[in-house]
Parts: C-alpha cells; structure tokens; sequence
C-alpha cells in the first residue's frame, strides 16, 4: 500500500482531489494536521480541510497535532461523528515553532508525560488512533524506550519516520532501526523517509520486512504518478504534468485571487520541475513571474524539457533550494 503523507501549504483538498481523479493509486492521502483550539470550534478554514464534503470519494485521514489530550479526544471523536474512520497524531512534525510548544516530535522529550496523553487518548476516543512519529528527539539511542511506551497502546497504524527532531530531513535515514522497531511491536508499521524516485522505492522494498506500507512525501509532489509505478503501473509522461498542473491551476482559480492562486502554484511547480532536466533557469522565471501570464508561460517553457530518468525528487538539485 501507498500513503501520501500530509504536505502543509500543498497537499489541500483541491490538490487531493485532483491527483486521486487523474493519477489514483492512493490507499490513504493523509490530511495536513489540524490544531484544536481550546474553543472548541472548527472555523471555516480548518472545514475547507476536514468537511466530509470537499473529501467524498477520497480515502483520507485527518492529522492532529495538540500535546492536550482532552482537545484530542474532542477532535477526534468529532471527526468520528463526521464519518471518518481513522485518525492520526502527529509525534513527528520537528518545527521549531511546534516543539517549543510540546508539540509533534516535542512530545517525545517526556516519555512519561507521553504516557499520560496516550492513557488519556486511547481509554476515550471511539475513532481508531494511528500515530505518526520519529525514532527520538535527541539521539537515536531513545528509539527502544520510545516504542516499548508506544507499544502499550492499541495503536492503529504506526508511521515510522526513522530520523530524530534534532536531524530533521538531513542526513540517512536508520533504516536498521527501523528494521528492529518494524519486527518488536505488535500493530502495523509503515514506513516512511527518503523515498524519492523508483530506485529508492525499489531498494526499499527489497531490504524490508514487516512493513504494512509506504508513505511518500515529497517523492509524490515531484512525480505524482510514483505510486501507480511502486505498484507496477505505467511511469510518469510528460503529458500528464501538463494535464495535472493546468488542472490545479484552474481549481485553484475558481477558488482564489490571482496573487494565491500564484503562490500555490509556485510550491507545487518547485517540486514537478525535479522531474524535468535542468529545471534551474526556467524556475527562476517561475518564481520571477508577477501574474498569471508570466507564470504560465514560464511553466510551458519547462514543459518542453525532457523528463529525468528517473522522475522524483531530487534533494541535490540546485533548484530544490530555489527561491
């Protein structure tokens, strides 16, 4: 199975959508993580997000990030009470503002102050809770401590990112860790972390075992066809980047004034261009670009390139830092 792992700013309803209609193979497209308010409200942007309506017919799971277990269990049994059948909590966000709140990966400094949340959460939700975490804060030596806690619990679905809060996304990722996580605990584990292309992917699923799935992030921004490949379907063409893009293009239009529309686009354009050879000087027109003209002539532009070898994110690429 493939998840899409929850991308704040870019993977919204509209862009859900519209990647389920045109590429599929999606088994879960995880919500980007919603913060209960001590109100009790959800205003209408967070609805725009989590509405049973703006998600019909997509296999979704909404995230929750709060370190308040009562605000937890009142999201998340709301959430039930709209039909959705999962929900996940995120142990894994390493965002500065967010840690220093105690939130996502923040959570995992206080093993003990975690097992009150979790004594909390899971004796009162009625909704299956699936948690998505890292190995640790600090150092990855509290990987055993960590998941002999979380395994106490009846636990979903638990989404390994095998890194800790303080490496963020750089460096290797411990897939010996999370090898030995995947074989000592009792619910089902999926993977997740550096799976970029169809290399990746394959050499992945060639070294591990007790794995219930693979989550993918930015791998899927930059080739949206790279889960219909994981599972043996046809590789990315070009042709269909022009169909995607221009259709959430004119979503987004529908939606939003020019300006946003622009600065959806922007981001999701950073990561399609990973697919293409030397993305580099048509990305600085892209980002140049002050109206919708500018902006969609630089994008047929790139369109014209030849697609990579292998389409996917590419973390070494100049243009992946760009603007």
């Amino acid at each position: 199975m493939i998840y899409f792992a929850p991308m704040e700013g870019i993977t919204d309803a509209i862009y859900r959508k519209t990647h389920h209609r045109i590429f599929g193979n999606i088994d879960k497209y995880f919500i980007p993580f919603i913060s209960p308010t001590q109100d009790r409200r959800l205003p209408p942007r967070e609805m725009r997000a989590i509405g049973p309506e703006v998600n019909a017919g997509l296999p979704v799971v909404p995230q929750i990030l709060t370190r308040d277990p009562e605000l937890f269990v009142w999201l998340a049994n709301r959430l039930s009470e709209m039909g959705y059948t999962e929900v996940n909590l995120n142990l894994g966000c390493p965002s500065g503002t967010v840690t220093a709140k105690g939130k996502g990966s923040g959570m995992l400094q206080d093993p003990d102050a975690l097992r009150v949340f979790l004594d909390y959460v899971y004796g009162h939700t009625q909704v299956p809770v699936s948690i998505k975490t890292r190995i640790g804060y600090v150092s990855v030596e509290e990987w055993e401590t960590l998941f002999k806690l979380l395994d106490d619990y009846p636990i979903y679905e638990l989404i390994v990112h095998p890194r800790t809060r303080q490496e963020f996304y750089r460096g290797d990722v411990h897939l010996d860790i999370y090898g030995k996580i995947a074989e000592s605990v009792h619910c089902p584990v999926v993977y997740n972390g550096n799976l970029f292309r169809m290399p990746d992917i394959n050499a992945l699923m060639n070294s591990l075992v007790h794995t219930n799935a693979l989550m993918l992030g930015r791998g899927l921004l930059s080739n949206p066809a790279l889960a219909r490949e994981a599972k043996g379907g046809q590789p990315l063409m070009k042709q269909e980047i022009t169909v995607f893009h221009d259709a959430l293009y004119r979503a987004y239009a529908d939606c939003y004034p020019e300006s946003i529309v622009l600065g959806k686009m922007r981001e999701i354009t950073k990561y399609l261009a990973s697919s293409f050879m030397e993305p580099k000087k048509i990305l600085k027109m892209v980002f140049k670009a002050r109206n919708a003209d500018a902006y969609l002539l630089a994008v047929a532009m790139l369109m014209q390139h030849d697609l990579c070898a292998f389409p996917g994110y590419d973390p070494v690429k100049p243009s992946q830092t760009w603007p």
